[in-house]
């Protein structure tokens, strides 16, 4: 039998798989308190700085706060050296998008896994409980330690994890490769989800993974095919304001006015309504993909222009933090959105090239985004304006896109050329005879 075969056998979504999806849901976690870190442990509070005779000067700071910023006096110019550090961590992402995303084609899934997660609503929860973290340890190093610990357990447990039954059939790179990795994982698999595993012997596949899934030819489709290309240039940025304006207000949480770790909680559960929000409307035939995407990233825009008009008084800070934490469920309906629409834009013969230029231009985002806060000292309103003209620019590009919503995956590049004349008026791109 193939590999579809066998999990109608084995259970597609059993005890197994529940348990994996257990193991990723705790990396999750581990991964929210890493982008978070900077956030507390980079506090900077209040301070006064005082010029003294010979050119000299000290800085005094005011509450409780013990950070990177109040050991290494990292104020005025020395400040952006707190964003800096941010940076560095996507920074770090995106050298991992263009290490381990080809890489994960090639040597699987399990291993690489082992350097990277997934995306899920864990994330938003994480945020949440690195907000508790940080409140019960006031030590910067400790809470670095702390934060960084989990990991370990994470990585742990991963060992655990099977390799892709999928993937190893797909490759059928060799007998022992589809022998020891996909009959006995599958074999777990029916044993732990209570199902019977005597005749389940997966046949060859016959063949590898299609066109694109090693990176190169993909990518070089994407820059030479004309539809592709248009497509390409409006998801890179469409997927960079995305991350922009997401981590953009996840790290400015700390400057927000009030509890500076019931801020950080805010701004990580407040995401939890967008999911269920995204299922619903892009699943509707009123407002689908397309729709649904713009929408939510011109919300989001529009909160962070009205963020802007608030005053800045102790009066008022409530209605901007509110204003800001709408912003942030908005984008992160949108952030979601953009993986199903980009998914589906793309087809199957080049997906994955597709989907790992995005991630990159996604990483971009997200080094830019810890230095779009600090602006506030140049003015108060120049990060949420940044914000929202990003949001919506990417939410009227969005609109020269198809809708994908019902219709069936594309998988060569051959069906694209039938509905090249048709990507302008936003039509799905079928034959004709498929209408």
């Amino acid at each position: 039998m193939d590999v579809e075969e066998a999990f109608q056998i084995v259970g597609e979504f059993g005890a197994y798989q529940k348990r994996a999806v257990a193991i990723l849901a705790l990396t999750q976690v581990y991964m929210a308190c890493q982008s978070m870190l900077v956030v507390l442990i980079g506090a900077t509070p209040e301070f006064h700085v005082e010029k003294h005779d010979g050119g000299q000067s000290s800085v005094t700071f005011f509450g409780d706060v013990d950070s990177i910023v109040t050991e290494w006096l990292l104020v005025k110019q020395q400040a952006y050296k707190v964003s800096l550090a941010g940076s560095l961590f996507f920074a770090g992402l995106l050298l991992g998008s263009f290490v381990f995303g080809p890489l994960s084609d090639t040597i699987g899934r399990r291993p690489v896994y082992l350097s990277g997660t997934l995306t899920s609503m864990t994330f938003a929860v994480g945020i949440a409980l690195f907000a508790a973290l940080g409140f019960a340890i006031r030590p910067w190093r400790t809470l670095a330690a702390a934060a960084n610990t989990w990991g370990v357990l994470c990585f742990l447990l991963s060992v655990t994890l099977p390799e892709s039954p999928r993937w190893l059939y797909c490759r059928d790179r060799s007998r022992q490769a589809e022998e020891v990795g996909g009959s006995t994982v599958m074999r777990d698999m029916a044993l732990a989800n209570g199902r019977p595993a005597s005749e389940l012997t997966l046949r060859r596949a016959g063949g590898k993974s299609g066109e694109g899934s090693g990176g190169g030819p993909g990518v070089l489709q994407l820059s030479t095919h004309p539809l592709l290309r248009f497509r390409t240039l409006l998801l890179t940025y469409i997927w960079y304001v995305c991350s922009l304006v997401y981590y953009g207000l996840t790290l400015g949480a700390g400057d927000m006015s009030g509890n500076r770790y019931l801020n950080v909680a805010m701004y990580g559960l407040v995401e939890l309504p967008a999911y269920p929000l995204c299922v619903y409307f892009m699943s509707k035939p009123w407002a689908g993909r397309r729709k649904s995407l713009s929408t939510f990233l011109c919300l989001a825009a529009l909160a962070c222009l009205c963020t802007i008009f608030v005053p800045e008084n102790a009066e008022s800070s409530a209605g901007a933090t509110a204003l800001a934490l709408l912003g942030k469920l908005t984008v992160s309906a949108a952030f979601n959105i953009v993986y199903v629409y980009t998914s589906e834009l793309y087809p199957t013969a080049v997906r994955n090239a597709g989907l790992g230029i995005c991630a990159m231009s996604c990483r971009v985002g997200g080094i830019l985004a810890p230095f779009v806060p600090s602006m506030r000292q140049l003015s108060s309103a120049l990060p949420f304006g940044i914000f929202c003209l990003s949001g919506l620019s990417a939410g009227a590009l969005v609109l020269l896109l198809p809708e994908t919503l019902g219709v069936p995956p594309v998988h060569t590049l051959e069906e694209l050329v039938p509905g090249c004349s048709r990507v302008l008026e936003n039509k799905p791109l079928l034959y004709e005879d498929d209408k």
